[in-house]
């Protein structure tokens, strides 16, 4: 699922929570960060692909991943790494 040769500069691990919160807690983490910096962040709230896809639209964040690892144990794990 990850990228071995990206190491974002921040990670959020925030499976298990359920919208809003995940794209409330990303934004809290973003407005610590410097531009150009990349904030990873893993969730498995199905909604979170649009709920991220939108934010980042219209925060003007770039979404340089949206990926998706169904290992078949509960829901998958969705990675979305932004580019702040």
């Amino acid at each position: 699922m990850k990228d071995l040769d990206i190491m974002p500069d921040q990670t959020l691990d925030l499976r298990g929570l359920k919208c809003p919160l995940p794209v409330l807690k990303a934004r809290r983490a973003i407005k610590a960060m410097d531009k150009g910096e990349q904030l990873e962040v893993l969730a498995d709230d199905p909604a979170a692909v649009l709920d991220f896809a939108h934010f980042c639209e219209v925060d003007q964040h770039e979404l340089e991943e949206s990926s998706s690892d169904d290992t078949g144990d509960g829901p998958p794990t969705l990675r979305f790494l932004i580019r702040v």
